[in-house]
């Protein structure tokens, strides 16, 4: 029992982080439209998609480091919250729209330290 439940800690972060990356990708479709230039659909591609090369950055080294996972998927967590504030006037609607991205950041980053603090007591 104790074997099944190291495997789903190890593999849970790095299998729902890499849905979340996926994710997150696929919304920067968006910038496909009609009109525009191929230089400005590349130009929106690479704007949309600098947080995905940051969290795959972070996944690669978090990989061996769940530690490193832990702490910078819970940050972008924080820092998604702080810039949906930054942008809406209305802070209910902020809230909820922030928790339904960040807190699956938030999940990642803590099943990252929970499988840190399991890996560091054997």
């Amino acid at each position: 029992m104790e074997n099944k439940i190291s495997k789903f800690v190890f593999w849970a972060p790095r299998i729902l982080s890499i849905i979340f990356i996926a994710f997150l990708a696929l919304m920067s479709l968006d910038v496909f439209t009609e009109g525009a230039s191929f230089w400005q659909i590349v130009g929106g591609l690479f704007m949309h998609n600098i947080p995905v090369f940051v969290l795959l950055a972070i996944l690669i080294i978090s990989w061996k480091h769940e530690i490193v996972g832990g702490i910078f998927f819970i940050l972008a967590g924080f820092l998604y919250i702080f810039t949906v504030f930054i942008n809406v006037d209305d802070w209910k609607v902020a809230l909820t729209w922030s928790i339904q991205i960040a807190g699956v950041a938030f999940i990642i980053g803590g099943l990252f330290i929970f499988n840190w603090i399991k890996k560091r007591k054997r």
